[in-house]
This record gives structure tokens, sequence and C-alpha cells, in this order.
């Protein structure tokens, strides 16, 4: 196959449009444009390709396509929107999965960023995070998981079961539509034995399983929780449908005092303009 650096050729061909018609437009002005004239030029036809970039990128079939970005990556070749935009068009899952089984990461991520998702992908998706790939790339993950939750859960109890990145997963379960003991139990256990009671708290109240009240209630109890934990977990009952009458005194709590801080140097939003004139 022949990498073309079609973002290569843009430039040059913009630097040269630029000097030609140098004064004739703001620095705003460039800026609304070149994207019109990239878009322009993925119609164009370019001798080096015999054929438009779009063209070029759309006569492949999925496997060279897949192996295009590949080898793009490899060799440092810059992969251009035209043939991102193909490879998302397609929705070409299965040849993407090869790169996610590859041992370049960059090649991985980018497979990730381009299945947008498909659950075909997502047995792929828990191979990378249960081999230690980058914040990046298991946050992205992350996002896709907890978007199709429900198509995720065996993936996601299998890994916490495991030990792989448990907060993690139990954000992915919390996300869950379809009621399951085993996440309603995962997600209590959690709350009860973690140390982050915010993110624990948050976890339930996403999952939405009024049967969490009354642990969340007697947490509110405890003497030992600050006030930012105070207030996520008061949060989660009221979203699962509960109140929480007893007044708690956190004046000499640093975290009380800092939000306190914050909140009085907000400007005032809410008072009458003219009455202050």
């Amino acid at each position: 196959m022949k990498l073309i650096d079609f973002d290569g050729l843009f430039e040059k061909k913009i630097r040269d449009y630029m000097q030609k018609h140098a004064g004739r437009y703001t620095e705003e002005a460039w800026e609304e444009k070149i994207p019109v004239l990239y878009a322009r030029f993925g119609d164009t036809y370019v001798k080096a390709a015999g054929n438009t970039p779009r063209g070029y990128y759309a006569a492949m079939d999925d496997e060279t396509l897949a192996a295009t970005l590949s080898a793009h990556v490899a060799h440092g070749v810059p992969v251009s929107d035209f043939l991102r935009r193909e490879a998302e068009k397609r929705g070409c899952t299965p040849a993407l999965l090869s790169l996610m089984q590859g041992d370049n990461e960059d090649a991985a991520a980018l497979a990730v960023e381009l299945s947008q998702g498909d659950s075909a992908a997502f047995p792929a998706y828990f191979a990378l995070i249960r081999r230690g790939v980058g914040e990046d790339t298991v946050n992205r993950i992350a996002e896709f998981l907890c978007a199709d939750a429900d198509e995720a859960a065996e993936g996601a109890l299998a890994c916490y079961r495991d030990g792989v990145q448990p907060a993690l997963m139990l954000e992915v379960l919390s996300h869950v539509r379809n009621r399951d003991e085993r996440i309603f139990t995962a997600l209590m256990q959690a709350f009860r034995t973690s140390d982050d009671l915010c993110t624990s708290a948050r976890d339930l109240a996403c999952y939405g399983d009024e049967r969490a009240l009354p642990a969340l209630l007697e947490a509110l109890d405890r003497e030992d929780i600050d006030f930012l934990e105070f207030r996520e977990i008061k949060c989660a009952v009221e979203t699962l449908g509960g109140r929480y009458e007893r007044e708690r005194d956190f004046s000499d709590d640093p975290y009380y005092e800092k939000v306190q801080a914050q909140s009085q140097e907000l400007p005032d939003f809410t008072g009458d303009p003219e009455a202050k004139r």
C-alpha cells in the first residue's frame, strides 16, 4: 500500500495559497476559511494518489483500510481526517480489532476511537483494560462502556471480580439499567468498605436502587465523615427519593470552610441591579 501524507500536502498548498492572498483576510477569517478549503481538498484530484483523498480511502476494503491506519501509525505518517472519517463511516469494527489486539498502543488507541463504542469491540476493550493500556485510552473505553452498560455488564463484572480497575468497573456497572443482584451487591459492598465514599455514593445514586437508602442514611450519621462526604451521600439519598432531616455541624471541617470561602467569593447574580445604583 502507498502511504500518502494528505495533511502534509494540504499544508503545503495552504501555505502557498496564504502567501498568494497575503493581507486579504484577517486571522479570524483564515481560521474560518481553512476548514472549508480542507473539505474542498478532500474532493480534489491528487496525482500521487491517482484519486481524491476521499476517493483514495473509499476504494479500499475494510481490511486494507485498517492495515493502512496501522501503517500510518507505525511509520509516523499523520492520519488524515479523510482516513479517520472513512473508517468511522464504514463501521468496520471487525477489521479494527487487529489493531486493538496488536502491540502498538497508539494504533490500538486510534482503533478504539474509530470503533465508536460498537459493542462488537467490547471484548477487545476489556482485553486492553486488562493489558494495562494508557489512562487516556482506558478513560475513552470507559465512556463507551458506560454508554452501553447493559451490553458491557458481564465483562465489567468479570474484571471487577478479578480486581482489574475495580473503581472503573463499578462506574460502568452503576450505569446498567437491567436490575442485577450481582451488581447491587458489588456496589453495596464497595460503599461499605470504600475509602472513597463520595464515588461509591455517586455509583449507588446512578444505579438507582432504593434498597441502598438505609445504608446511605446510616452513613450520614457517622461522626467520622467529612463535609464533602456528607454532601455527596446526602445527594445520593435525595436522588433515590429519601430525605435526611438531622442537622450536622461541620463548621470546624476544613472542606466546609473551603466551600464557604469559595461561595463568598462568587459575585451576586441574584440581586436587582437597579436597586444597587
